[in-house]
């Protein structure tokens, strides 16, 4: 199987979790679950999932990873209903369709994030009842990933910087704890599930601190060069809430050389991986080089 026919494989993997580990839009009450759905089912590149499951098959594919994928990519749903909300980005569209406060109103939309991200670590700790030590650090990553001093603090710091000029050492810390914090505990929890060693974890972190980055970098591009039609949101959405992004800071060609440079670094570690590391490489450069 080539690289691009395992990426879809994986994404219909991730379908599959997703219709499979989350309530049915019927259940009561169905307001907030079809809500729930509404935003999971939207499509996206499912990255964070793939990761997951890609990292495990690095090293070994003995122990289930989907739960540990459909939970991180319900977290990271939450985030995205959260961030659209009037009250952080006010984004009416996400993935080309009306964002959940638009689709349903604004009271759905706060309570279905709040029960996606509960959902999240209720799959951990009911799928991976029988191995409770699994179970334990995979919880641990995904919350540490998405707590007050990563994912959410870097949330707040970006909110806190709109229509600001911060320094260079402000937007690292925006973005290496927004976006890449949870691409990095994806990889993370796929090394646990495949059980990598230490050295073999150090290694998936640094990877994915590169991709995390390489990713924001990218998106930034994007918002300001890419199609409506492609991303799913309106081009400029970032200058228009007074984000502050790596084109606040860099030129355009700058931007291109650090995204080189991360790409660089991130595919020569993964060489340097004992395992099934040909799929991380590839995968490392599609995201450099998206329209999407």
């Amino acid at each position: 199987m080539n690289h691009k026919d395992q990426f879809q494989a994986y994404c219909k993997e991730v379908e599959t979790g997703i219709d499979q580990y989350l309530p049915t839009a019927q259940t009561r009450p169905a307001q907030l679950h079809s809500a729930m759905r509404y935003s999971m089912e939207a499509g996206g590149k499912r990255l964070r999932p793939i990761l997951v499951l890609a990292s495990r098959d690095m090293f070994s594919p003995n122990v289930d990873a989907l739960p540990a994928a459909v939970a991180v990519e319900c977290l990271h749903s939450y985030t995205l209903i959260h961030d659209d909300l009037p009250c952080m980005d006010n984004s009416e569209l996400r993935r080309g369709k009306p964002s959940c406060h638009i689709q349903f109103d604004e009271a759905t939309a706060v309570l279905a994030g709040d029960a996606l991200l509960t959902h999240a670590f209720q799959i951990l700790a009911t799928e991976y009842v029988n191995e409770p030590s699994i179970s334990a650090q995979l919880t641990a990553i995904l919350s540490k990933a998405a707590g007050s001093q990563y994912l959410i603090g870097g949330q707040m710091e970006d909110v806190a910087n709109e229509g600001c000029h911060p320094e260079v050492e402000t937007l690292d810390y925006i973005h290496r704890n927004k976006t890449a914090a949870l691409l990095t505990a994806s990889l993370h929890m796929g090394a646990i599930l495949g059980g990598a060693n230490k050295d073999q974890i150090e290694k998936i972190l640094q990877i994915g601190e590169c991709i995390g980055l390489t990713f924001q970098i990218v998106d930034d591009l994007l918002d300001q060069n890419g199609k409506e039609s492609k991303i799913g949101k309106p081009v400029g959405a970032d200058r228009e809430n007074k984000k502050t992004t790596y084109l606040s800071l860099y030129s355009a060609q700058n931007a291109q050389g650090l995204i080189q440079s991360l790409t660089k670094d991130a595919s020569r570690i993964s060489k340097a991986l004992a395992g099934k590391n040909s799929f991380i490489v590839w995968l490392v450069n599609q995201l450099a080089n998206r329209s999407n």
